[in-house]
């Protein structure tokens, strides 16, 4: 099955509840590589890429988040496949 990349803006109240640090781990244990930080407008932004299905999956999962979030949507939209072997937190952007 061919990879797939979605950039994910997360909105909600999803800073300062470890949603970055549940994005790392949920997109690790499904075998995804890519990227999450926190915003300064407050949001969170991600990019996923994997196996279409599971990147599916993903933001399926990510509407949830950890215990204490509050998603109030996520836009995602395809982007290109980038040469990335891990899934990282990155600097505030």
């Amino acid at each position: 099955m061919p990879v797939v990349a979605r950039h994910l803006m997360i909105l909600g109240r999803v800073q300062g509840v470890f949603y970055r640090n549940w994005t790392v781990e949920t997109a690790r244990s499904l075998g995804l590589t890519g990227w999450v930080r926190n915003r300064m407008d407050g949001s969170v932004e991600a990019l996923v890429q994997g196996e279409a299905d599971v990147v599916d999956r993903f933001v399926t999962l990510a509407q949830d988040g950890p215990p204490a979030a509050k998603v109030a949507r996520i836009e995602a939209t395809n982007a290109p496949v980038e040469a990335l072997n891990d899934f990282e937190k990155k600097p505030t952007g």
